[in-house]
C-alpha cells in the first residue's frame, strides 16, 4: 500500500520504520516541512513531503500528532480524501501536560470523535495505547506467547477491517474494540492504556474501563502547566 503519515514524533516514525519495511510505501510529512525530516527519511525509509501531498493517491492514512495541532492542519485537508481510505487517528489528549483545555472532551465527547469533528472523516483509532519503543520491538509472529493485542475502533468496516489486518501484519493481535463511540475505552487514564495486555485481558480491561475521566487525565484551570 502507499501510506501518508502527518507527524513524524516516536509513533509517526515508528510507523515509518516498520510499515516500510513491510514493503509499504510510506510517505511523511509534519507542520516544518520536508527539509527538517532528512533524519527521518534515512532512518524510516519513508519520503518526506508537504503535508497535503501526504493525503494525495494513498491508500491508507495516518494522523500522529499532538491533540493541540489538529485545529491548526490545513483548512480542508482531508476533504479529497476518499471515504473508502482508511485514517488512522493514533492521537491521545494530555490536557495537564501539552494540550490544554478542549471543552468538548472535558464534557465526555470521545477524543477520536473530536477528531473526526475536527477534519470530516472518519477514522480508525489504534497505537494510542502502546508505547513507541514497544511498537517498534515487541512484534511477535501470531500464537506466540505473550503477543501484545491492541484495540481497534472504528465505524467503517471495511475501513476497520484493513487496520485489522494491519495490526496483525505489525505482529500484533488486532481487537476490534467497537464503534468510535466506544473508543473512551482506550484512552489515557483506562486499564487498556500502555498495558500491553493480551487479548483476553485486554478485552476484560475494556469492558472494565471507566467511562469518567480520572482527575488525572482532566484540564486545570492551568493546563496545560
Amino acid at each position: 500500500m502507499r501510506i501518508g503519515i502527518i507527524g513524524a514524533g516516536h509513533i509517526g516514525s515508528t510507523l515509518a520504520r516498520r510499515l516500510s519495511e513491510l514493503g509499504h510505501r510510506v510517505i511523511i510529512a509534519n507542520s516544518r516541512g520536508p527539509a527538517s525530516l532528512s533524519e527521518i527519511e534515512a532512518q524510516t525509509g519513508a519520503s518526506a513531503v508537504v503535508v497535503q501531498d501526504a493525503v494525495r493517491g494513498i491508500d491508507l492514512a495516518v494522523l500522529t500528532i499532538p491533540m493541540k495541532g489538529v485545529p491548526k492542519l490545513p483548512a480542508g485537508l482531508f476533504a479529497n480524501l476518499p471515504a473508502n481510505v482508511p485514517l488512522i487517528d493514533t492521537c491521545n489528549y494530555y490536557p495537564r501536560q501539552r494540550d490544554g483545555r478542549i471543552a468538548e472532551i472535558e464534557e465526555g465527547l470521545p477524543e477520536s470523535a473530536w477528531v473526526e469533528r475536527q477534519i470530516g472523516h472518519r477514522v480508525v483509532k489504534v497505537f494510542n495505547n502502546i508505547y513507541a519503543r514497544h511498537l517498534a520491538d515487541f512484534g511477535k509472529e501470531a500464537g506466540s506467547p505473550g503477543r501484545i493485542a491492541l484495540p481497534v475502533a472504528g465505524d467503517d468496516p471495511a475501513a476497520k477491517a484493513i487496520v485489522l489486518t494491519l495490526v496483525e501484519n505489525l505482529g500484533f493481535d488486532a481487537l476490534d474494540a467497537g464503534p468510535i463511540a466506544e473508543s473512551w475505552r482506550q484512552q489515557p487514564g483506562t486499564p487498556a492504556y500502555c498495558t500491553d495486555l493480551g487479548v483476553a485481558a485486554l478485552r476484560r480491561a475494556l469492558a472494565e474501563a471507566p467511562r469518567e475521566r480520572t482527575a488525572e487525565w482532566r484540564a486545570t484551570d492551568k493546563s496545560p502547566a
